[in-house]
């Protein structure tokens, strides 16, 4: 009975490894986007993950064919979510960092980015995972992607009238 059972967690912890290997990369650089933190320096980013991947690995069983990354991925959304809606109105020891692409944007704003455009959520899931209606993800994802090209683009120059010079 405990070999089995030791033979059986041997392999459960092979499995979690190489879903590890494979998957930790994209899900840091999906952490380090909505944290909105220097690649180089991500203590927050860094945080989300290990718990995201804790809480797979702890129903690492339970998941019976449901692919492992889309369920790291949904915690690790719904986890930020919490933490970004608990701490909006003390946001100073997760500020974003100034060369972050997404700083200008609230956390609910590079949520809902970071999962339709970087990791091609579809809006209906997005939807479903935020406790959201579609129309407000679509129009959510709009303004972020609207801020985002603004700021790219810098200030628009005003246009003068030319004026007729008298002769």
């Amino acid at each position: 009975m405990r070999e089995r059972r030791a033979s059986r967690a041997a392999r459960r912890d092979r499995e979690f490894e190489a879903f590890v290997a494979g998957a930790a990369g994209r899900l840091l650089h999906t952490a380090t986007l909505l944290t909105a933190e220097a690649p180089d320096g991500n203590p927050r980013a860094r945080r989300l993950l290990t718990l995201s991947l804790a809480h797979t690995y702890a129903g690492w069983d339970r998941l019976r064919g449901e692919d492992p990354y889309d369920h790291t991925r949904q915690y690790l959304a719904t986890r930020f979510a919490r933490g970004a809606w608990h701490h909006h109105g003390a946001l100073g020891r997760s500020r974003p960092h100034p060369a972050s692409p997404l700083a200008p944007l609230p956390p609910q704003e590079r949520l809902i980015l970071v999962l339709r455009l970087f990791e091609g959520v579809a809006e209906e899931q997005t939807a479903a995972l935020l406790g959201l209606s579609t129309d407000r993800v679509r129009a959510v994802c709009h303004r972020a992607t609207t801020t985002l090209l603004h700021r790219a683009r810098g200030p628009a120059t005003p246009v003068t009238a030319a004026r007729a010079v008298p002769s």
